[in-house]
């Protein structure tokens, strides 16, 4: 995981327990093959591609109100 781009995604998504959450759930999108929604000339594992995902603003994230978690 590249550093830069984990500073990035963390000045988007200021939370790091939030952030390991948005990450891991792209990456397991992005192994069962969905497309990336960044380019990249390089070669990037899906744990980059997702942090530069969230660094440009291209997946975000909703928290649960009390309301919704109440209905669980």
């Amino acid at each position: 995981m590249r550093d830069d781009y984990l500073r990035a995604a963390l000045a988007v998504i200021d939370d790091p327990n939030i952030l390991v959450n948005v990450v891991s759930r792209r990456v397991k999108q992005l192994r069962r093959g969905y497309r990336p929604l960044v380019e990249s000339l390089e070669k990037l594992s899906p744990e980059d591609t997702a942090l530069r995902e969230v660094a440009e603003r291209k997946i975000s994230y909703i928290l649960a109100t009390p309301e919704e978690l109440a209905r669980r």
